[in-house]
């Protein structure tokens, strides 16, 4: 194995397919298949099922794609310490939908100036997604929410994953969201729509506004259904028509239009942090955490 062609074999597994991985590769098709084809062989197992469509991972390939993540990132590792002075290569940074909208516009605007070869990759997720993936070593660093409710130099990110290390960057505001005409809620018993709007399992904003829901007891438990959205719009939006309720940070809902009719009562603060695996530094890593700091 060399690390051209486990590059190779990585885009393949995240594209399933050779096309689309050539052209993400900037190779022609045929290198791609040839350098595919090479690794199985001297690995003497089939890495990928094919079918007319797609390339799908074996549970050998499985395997050797968490080997891949590893040895690629440290090899970027390598090359990226020989150029401490410089920030360069690649930064794979994630987030969470309202991190990515609030907080990391400016700073990222004013690291691209800074360091135009620096290619920066985000990605966007819930919090449980971001952290796995760093562990998994797919992502760098990312901008997740901790739901402790200790203060923050309190907080051990090692429980979103061990093997976690985190800086603080600041303090959201949760506030819970009804339609203008919703009854006033001074308490969770006062909610009266029967579903929450919010993001899949692993978003800690849903596991807060689940949690401050359950202390309206049993029969609110019992009648209030989640509703899965894939973006705050739809969660918005959703609570405009009066169709449910949601939590959202206050800085999020302050960039919105027209939201200003919905009623808003306070949940809870949530700390949000830059993390990244334990022992990780580079220097486009080092810099990018110094823009977040600054913001």
């Amino acid at each position: 194995m060399d690390l051209a062609e486990l590059e190779i074999f990585r885009a393949v597994a995240r594209e399933q397919s050779i096309t689309r991985a050539a052209k993400r590769l900037e190779r022609v098709q045929s290198n791609v298949t040839t350098r595919v084809k090479q690794l199985e062989e001297s690995l003497g197992v089939a890495l990928f099922q094919r079918d007319s469509k797609r390339m799908i991972l074996t549970a050998e390939g499985h395997r050797l794609l968490g080997y891949a993540e590893q040895m690629l990132t440290l090899a970027e590792e390598a090359r990226q310490s020989m150029r401490a002075d410089a920030p360069s290569g690649t930064l794979r940074v994630g987030s969470m939908e309202s991190a990515a909208a609030t907080l990391l516009p400016r700073p990222l605007g004013r690291y691209h100036h800074a360091w135009p070869d620096v290619a920066l990759e985000i990605a966007t997720g819930t919090s449980r997604f971001l952290a796995d993936a760093v562990l998994a070593h797919r992502l760098d660093c990312a901008v997740v929410a901790h739901p402790g409710t200790a203060v923050p130099s309190a907080i051990d990110v090692g429980e979103l994953g061990e093997g976690l290390a985190g800086t603080y960057l600041c303090t959201e505001d949760l506030v819970l969201v009804l339609p203008a005409d919703h009854p006033e809620v001074r308490r969770p018993e006062d909610v009266a729509l029967r579903h929450l709007a919010a993001f899949a399992r692993g978003c800690t904003y849903r596991l807060c506004a689940e949690a401050w829901l359950a202390e309206g007891g049993e029969d609110l438990r019992q009648r209030l259904a989640v509703r899965e959205m894939p973006s705050y719009h739809a969660i918005l939006a959703s609570v405009a028509a009066g169709a449910a309720v949601a939590v959202v940070p206050r800085s999020l809902l302050d960039l919105q239009r027209h939201t200003a009719a919905l009623q808003c009562v306070p949940v809870r603060p949530v700390h949000t942090f830059l993390v990244r695996r334990e022992g990780f530094s580079t220097s486009a890593y080092e810099a990018f955490q110094r823009e977040l700091l600054r913001t």
